[in-house]
């Protein structure tokens, strides 16, 4: 059946109303401003991730770098030490959501990434999103050609103290370590205190730490720093003797007294000693650290900036701490990548007061912090301070050929496991 259109009438010239169309719009001038500034500055188009890389190297890191459509590449250092290649198939996980977008949109897409899970937090994830964010960060500094320290407010100082690790895992000839620390420049030192402590355990061991601390304060003089580490290897009824008999020598700071999950003790650990507690490594989003502020018994707290959500967890982290009035120490016993995140962080930190760094540390046998960076010199060490990098993004450039090169050999490095005298398992 084939239908007619209806005839339709128009209006005589007497009836026909006038015309209550609006008017059409010349676009909005901001919104002109922005085509034309897109147009005419290529930072301002739209920019897509393309590939996310991981790379495990020697000798216990994991970096990833993130590749964008407009030849802007950013680095990161996701990792769990003992755990790399768990961190690295997170990374992977978290992948199939950043392909496509713009890295500049970093808040939205660390929220998305944390919240856009139903099981979030944790070890593993917040590794995984703070490598993110780190090269998400470095895309953005190197895209305006400026440093993340100027993305987040401009610097408020210029160099930051750092201390030099010692002794090893079971401690042992410090004095002669803490000696060549300080020749070296450095005007702070950490050590651990002990090798493995039972829940009550002989006065013979606690007379071993007393005389190494000891040794290291005669070494040094009172001037120098010295943070004694805990490493959560101490349960509560040894820690309480520790402490109190530890305070003779000044510490700078004792670190994991107890583990982060046994924080109630702290409330008995604290007053047998004024030497500040510091604990936090082990502490991965700013909502685990709430309680231990929200408690007061901390006097610093160290926040991995590869373990507790990367640069932007990490620095509302740092400002809830400050309005606690306690200081700042990042954790960073890692590579060049997270000592670069690290540094960025302390320029902006009001509470900043000292920077862990692994130049040295017992842990790099193949591979040493500066060996992944095209220009060492970019981390300059002097008077015991390290200078926070000026250049854009995170301010260093990595050696992608020797990346790879290392990548080949990779690592499977693992925490020893300890035992007691009775074949019970120790804390590492």
């Amino acid at each position: 059946m084939i239908r007619r259109r209806a005839k339709v009438r128009s209006p005589s010239p007497a009836r026909r109303r006038p015309d209550r169309r609006r008017p059409s719009r010349a676009p909005h001038p901001s919104k002109a401003a922005d085509a034309h500034r897109r147009q005419a500055n290529p930072r301002e188009r739209p920019m897509k991730i393309t590939r996310l890389t991981t790379y495990v190297v020697p000798p216990r890191w994991l970096f990833l770098k993130i590749d964008t459509d407009e030849g802007i590449s950013g680095w990161g250092e996701p990792v769990v030490e003992g755990r790399a290649r768990t961190v690295a198939a997170a990374v992977d996980e978290l992948a199939d959501y950043l392909i496509g977008k713009d890295p500049r949109h970093i808040e939205d897409h660390w929220t998305v990434l944390y919240r856009g899970g139903f099981y979030r937090g944790g070890a593993i994830h917040m590794s995984a999103l703070a490598g993110i964010d780190q090269a998400l960060w470095d895309i953005k500094g190197k895209a305006l050609g400026v440093p993340v320290a100027e993305l987040l407010g401009g610097r408020v100082r210029d160099r930051i103290r750092v201390y030099s690790w010692i002794g090893g895992d079971r401690p042992a000839d410090t004095a002669n370590a803490a000696r060549a620390a300080v020749a070296r420049g450095f005007s702070a030192i950490k050590l651990n205190a002990s090798e493995e402590l039972q829940f009550v355990d002989s006065h013979a061991k606690v007379d071993a730490v007393l005389a190494s601390v000891g040794a290291v304060r005669d070494a040094v003089g009172g001037e120098i720093g010295i943070g004694v580490d805990f490493h959560g290897r101490v349960h509560k009824p040894m820690a309480k003797i520790l402490i109190k008999e530890l305070e003779p020598f000044r510490p700078m700071f004792i670190e994991e007294p107890v583990l982060s999950e046994h924080y109630e003790a702290l409330k008995e650990l604290a007053p047998l000693s004024c030497a500040p507690i510091a604990l936090g490594e082990r502490l991965y989003s700013r909502w685990d650290f709430k309680r231990i502020l929200a408690e007061g018994y901390v006097d610093i707290i160290q926040p991995d900036a590869s373990h507790a959500g990367g640069i932007t967890e990490t620095r509302k982290i740092a400002s809830m701490a400050e309005a606690y009035d306690v200081a700042l120490a990042l954790h960073c016993p890692l590579g060049p990548i997270a000592l670069a995140t690290c540094l960025q962080l302390d320029g902006v930190c009001y509470n900043a007061f000292i920077q862990e760094q692994s130049l040295g540390i017992h842990y790099n046998e193949g591979n040493d912090l500066l060996d992944y960076l095209s220009s060492p010199e970019v981390f300059h060490y002097q008077d015991g301070f390290v200078a926070i990098p000026d250049g854009p993004g995170l301010g260093i450039q990595v050696n992608e050929d020797y990346v790879i090169e290392r990548a080949r050999s990779g690592h499977r490095w693992r925490n020893p496991i300890w035992r007691h005298a009775d074949g019970s398992v120790a804390e590492w």
